[in-house]
């Protein structure tokens, strides 16, 4: 049966991306408002479609250009991020060439960034820098690899330095600067259940694992629970540079993935009561 149901969502969504893809890019041909929309309600569809239950906690930054950096687990974050809001990404320069994703990946306004090569740092970061002014909000993840869901990885600075542009003045006239939004995604559960270490592999993606047979098997697995913390956003100046910028965003990352996974997202600590007054005497005979 699980073999069964995977088939079927696959020829669903082949068949769907099949329809979406002419409607997208003629979006983008004409510069239609859709080209930002369509994405997001795409995304929310095959979340549903493949039993993605995401749970958002906090706020996206609106309204202006941002920079989230979030850990990256798997090819199912692209869904997740893009079912909670209006995004593009950044992302290798090798997935353009792959089959269909990399199709999707361009309809989405995807910026590709040639890691390896040093040269062209400058290039991509000054690409990332105009779509931030431009007002659209970019999914980076500085790990520069994906991880296995269990632990973030170091963040790397190089792309981020796209943050230091700055975006005008406040009332006192102080220069602001692009913001950066920390945001940890957490696979937390499995047929409603919570998802342990050992079967967190079955939907991250990383190492030498092949796409397609790993897709298959995750789509076979089940329904899952995915976690998405949108935590407040910083910037450069107060941060005191762009490697202190990654170092920070990078601990608030790891922090939010570790309660989300220990199931302690959204939970508030609570405070004992007050002692009585009688305790308060019983406590005063005891300590004299």
């Amino acid at each position: 049966m699980s073999s069964l149901r995977a088939a079927c969502l696959l020829f669903t969504f082949l068949v769907c991306t099949m329809i979406g893809i002419p409607w997208q890019a003629s979006a983008l041909k004409f510069n239609l408002r859709r080209r930002k929309t369509f994405p997001h309600r795409y995304h929310k569809f095959l979340c549903k479609l493949f039993g993605i239950r995401v749970t958002a906690i906090g706020q996206p930054v609106e309204g202006q250009g941002v920079l989230i950096v979030a850990n990256h687990t798997s090819y199912f974050d692209i869904l997740v991020f893009s079912s909670v809001a209006q995004v593009s990404f950044v992302a290798r320069a090798d997935v353009i060439n792959w089959p269909l994703f990399g199709t999707l990946a361009k309809l989405q306004e995807t910026v590709f960034v040639e890691r390896a090569r040093r040269s062209q740092t400058g290039e991509a970061r000054d690409q990332i820098r105009d779509r931030l002014l431009a007002g659209d909000t970019l999914v980076l993840f500085p790990e520069g690899t994906s991880d296995d869901g269990n632990c973030v990885l170091p963040f790397k600075s190089a792309l981020m330095g796209a943050v230091e542009a700055k975006i005008g003045t406040d009332e006192k006239g102080t220069e602001r600067h692009v913001p950066v939004q920390p945001v940890s995604i957490s696979y937390v559960g499995l047929h409603g259940l919570p998802m342990g270490r050992e079967n967190r592999p079955l939907f991250a993606w990383y190492g030498d694992m092949e796409l397609v047979p790993h897709l298959w098997e995750a789509l076979k697995a089940g329904p899952l629970d995915v976690v998405v913390e949108f935590h407040p956003p910083m910037t450069v100046d107060t941060a005191g540079g762009r490697k202190a910028l990654a170092v920070a965003a990078e601990t608030v990352v790891r922090h939010g993935q570790m309660r989300a996974l220990a199931g302690l997202t959204g939970r508030q600590p609570v405070s004992p009561p007050a002692p009585s007054e009688e305790e308060e005497h019983e406590f005063a005979e005891a300590a004299a």
